[in-house]
């Protein structure tokens, strides 16, 4: 049974193999609702594995029931949930029991309109009331003489003891075994839902389908590494998550589905990374003297750091092996710099370079900044975004208050790209719509993909391959991020990449000073923001979102985060009439057009507008030398190393500069997550506490990576990683193309295709 077919197929895959229960209930209804968990194929089902168990393995008898203890579970990060094992319930919280039905009826509340139903159950030790709030359909579920268990609350009412919307299962026999049961006598899943489709709705699925999938599947990983490691076969430890014998047979088989996934990621990155090595790229000497005379005309000296970083990219690209390099550094280390050294020694060598970005804010800034810093060079750049019909190109400049100031022109896209295909522009900046097909390279050198975990393998790879010259070469990949990385993820998720770490800032940089602002602490703040707007200097004020949304009322959690999250046209409102009105306040957010957005920024960049409120559009990229204080509302909704990078926006001069702090729900636990910022000595330190507190997701995204919560809960387990990496790395020495193991590479081949590492 191939687990690659859409769940839409399932039925009709079942009927053509005669099998027993043909994924009964199946159909584009369900289909639909898995799509919105995710759930696209058959392998996408079955692993949708339980988030955590409730354990109903132990039978009480009525006669030894207790009221639930109030007391709260303790709390715990979305990827400790993942493993569902270190939330310890309060002890008698939940019982389960196991008797006979003996009456049922259901009546109305007509005070609170509701409909009450009731049933008593009777074991041989006693007899208890459970009672359903509007759920009259129980009474047509349970019949009298019906052997049941039920799992649920015990609360103490006026009557005595009741069992409060319990969970329920009829036995399908009298005194029949504990192993035939789904939801309850046992430790029991519970997974990740959407509305019509519960965790009863899986439970039930897999109760019936599960064993004739196991048997129409192989095991896939080395046996030795089973044996070596103590992993659970691939059957059992499928068989084990979804309906596991105890709660130690559960972490097995989530330990074994951790090693897994994580097992092939290394595999997949290290094949990606044989495969560079047995490319050929161009060799590009080192034009020593060309690059000591472009650097002392800087005004301002290289960092040891920017020196070191520089040089290892240079000898790179000097091999004929490509380069494949992550270039790492903090908020305003000066990776742009970097990576322009690394172009302009192409450019002196005869060869193009490019630069691409996630957005145009983004492209437009290193397009102005590698005017401005290679103007005396003669390179010829050009600036084409996906969003513009015409492109902007490097012609002359002038002199203005003592600063260079680049002049452009605007030529015809089809005039830029004749004249990229032709080599006559030697650096291209732009955003995706260089990976478009009409974008052509003449010699092509270098590629520069600035932050790189926004964009997938596949995107990276296509910017190479498709500037493959007619001798066959393709070009050297720079990538950079600004988002610092820590060891784990490094290791995993640019596995196929050296590693260069800008970790010093440029000199005459003062620390930022950030303050953890409370409510009635607000108008201080503005009154220090309006002294510092009279100087002359600018402020960003930083919102979770763009306008308030209705919060569907199934989603209470939701709801109850995001109801006092300030957003963006709100606050503008409020800032330009009530509080800064003597000032000029301007909003941007992502789904403004480009040229507004574009307009914004340059008034903001020519101090025009002295506050822009905004979204997380102004992450990175942004470079206004004259804003020097950073108000983020709502910092609880934002990861730590995300508001480091909104942080970086400012002090970007030698003036100094301020982040502050509002919390919508200033709590113990947000206070001491957010105090983090301000003890953290640099963005790597505040990293590892960001993977430590809230998980990889912080960091990287979710859900956008392509892989399951289980390996994204484990993607701080260096351990873990350090292991799967030494045995993916020992398989490949061994069998480089896997002929051994043929399953494996074919798996490895279907991961690839679906995971995204962005």
């Amino acid at each position: 049974m191939n687990l690659d077919t859409p769940v839409l197929n399932l039925m009709g895959v079942a009927r053509q193999q005669s099998l027993k229960h043909s994924f009964c209930g199946l159909g584009p209804f369900v289909a639909k609702k898995l799509n919105k968990l995710g759930i696209k194929t058959l392998g996408d089902l079955i692993y949708h594995l339980p988030f955590r168990y409730e354990d109903f393995s132990n039978i009480t008898p009525i006669a030894k029931l207790k009221p639930a203890n109030t007391e709260h579970r303790r709390g715990i990060s979305k990827s400790q949930a993942t493993l569902g094992f270190t939330k310890k319930p309060v002890p008698n919280e939940i019982f389960c029991i196991k008797g006979i039905v003996k009456d049922i009826e259901t009546t109305k509340a007509w005070k609170k309109q509701m409909e009450i139903t009731t049933a008593i159950v009777e074991d041989e030790t006693g007899a208890i009331k459970a009672v359903w709030f509007n759920q009259p359909f129980m009474e047509q579920n349970l019949h009298i003489g019906n052997e049941v268990y039920l799992a649920g609350k015990v609360k103490l009412g006026k009557t005595g003891l009741f069992l409060s919307s319990p969970i329920y299962e009829i036995s399908k026999y009298q005194n029949s075994e504990m192993s035939s049961l789904n939801h309850t006598g046992r430790v029991v899943p519970i997974y990740q839902e959407t509305i019509g489709l519960t965790s009863r709705w899986f439970r039930n699925f897999f109760a019936k389908n599960l064993p004739q999938i196991i048997a129409s599947q192989k095991e896939f990983l080395p046996q030795e590494i089973l044996k070596q490691h103590n992993l659970l076969p691939f059957s059992q430890a499928l068989y084990q998550a979804h309906f596991p014998d105890s709660m130690e047979m559960a972490q097995k088989a989530k330990n074994r589905f951790a090693f897994e996934e994580l097992f092939l990621i290394e595999l997949f990155v290290l094949r990606e990374r044989m495969k560079i090595n047995q490319q050929k790229s161009p060799s590009i000497p080192i034009l020593a003297d060309e690059i000591k005379k472009f650097v002392d005309s800087l005004p301002f000296k290289l960092t040891d750091s920017q020196k070191k970083c520089a040089w290892q990219i240079l000898k790179d690209t000097e091999k004929t092996n490509p380069m494949s390099r992550l270039l790492e550094g903090d908020v305003g280390s000066g990776k742009t710099l970097v990576a322009l050294i690394g172009a302009l020694n192409c450019f002196k060598n005869g060869y193009q370079s490019a630069i691409m970005a996630p957005t145009e804010i983004l492209a437009t800034q290193h397009f102005k900044t590698a005017a401005i810093l290679l103007r005396k060079s003669k390179i010829k750049i050009a600036l084409l975004t996906g969003k513009k019909d015409e492109i902007i190109s490097q012609k002359l400049g002038y002199e203005k208050d003592g600063q260079f100031m680049p002049e452009t022109i605007e030529i015809s896209r089809t005039k830029v790209l004749e004249k990229t295909r032709r080599g006559e522009i030697n650096l291209l900046i732009g955003t995706h719509a260089l990976i478009q097909d009409k974008v052509k390279f003449g010699n092509l050198g270098l590629v520069v993909v600035d932050e790189q975990h926004r964009f997938g393998v596949a995107q990276r790879a296509k910017l190479c391959q498709k500037t493959k010259t007619f001798q066959g070469l393709i070009p050297h990949l720079l990538s950079m991020t600004a988002t610092p990385i820590p060891r784990t993820l490094a290791l995993t998720i640019y596995g196929d990449l050296d590693l260069s770490l800008l970790d010093q800032m440029p000199q005459g940089r003062k620390p930022i000073i950030t303050k953890i602002f409370t409510p009635d602490q607000r108008e201080q703040a503005y009154e220090f923001i309006k002294e510092h707007l009279k100087k002359g200097e600018q402020c960003f004020i930083i919102c979770p979102r763009i306008e308030k949304k209705e919060t569907p009322d199934n989603e209470p959690f939701k709801k109850n985060i995001w109801t006092n999250a300030k957003t963006v046209k709100e606050e503008y409102e409020k800032l330009s009439k009530e509080i800064f009105p003597k000032f000029k306040v301007a909003f941007i957010h992502g789904k403004l057009k480009v040229g507004e957005k574009e307009k914004i920024m340059r008034d903001f960049k020519n101090n025009k507008t002295q506050i822009l409120v905004s979204t997380s559009v102004v992450e990175v990229g942004v470079d206004i030398p004259q804003a020097t204080i950073i108000l983020i509302e709502g910092a609880e909704h934002f990861g730590l190393a995300q508001i480091h990078q909104f942080r970086g926006r400012v002090g970007r001069n030698d003036i100094q500069s301020y982040c502050f702090l509002f919390a919508d729900s200033p709590s113990k636990n947000t206070k001491a997550r957010l105090s983090a910022i301000i003890k953290a000595k640099n963005g790597f330190e505040l990293a590892e506490k960001d993977l430590e507190i809230r998980g990889p997701g912080s960091l990287i995204g979710d859900k956008q990576w392509g892989i399951s919560d289980i390996a994204m809960a484990n993607l701080n387990n260096l351990q873990l990683i350090e292991t799967t990496r030494t045995e993916a790395r020992a398989l490949l020495t061994k069998d480089p193309f896997l002929r051994q193991y043929t399953i494996l590479s074919q798996k490895i081949a279907n991961f690839g295709e679906k995971i995204h590492l962005e």
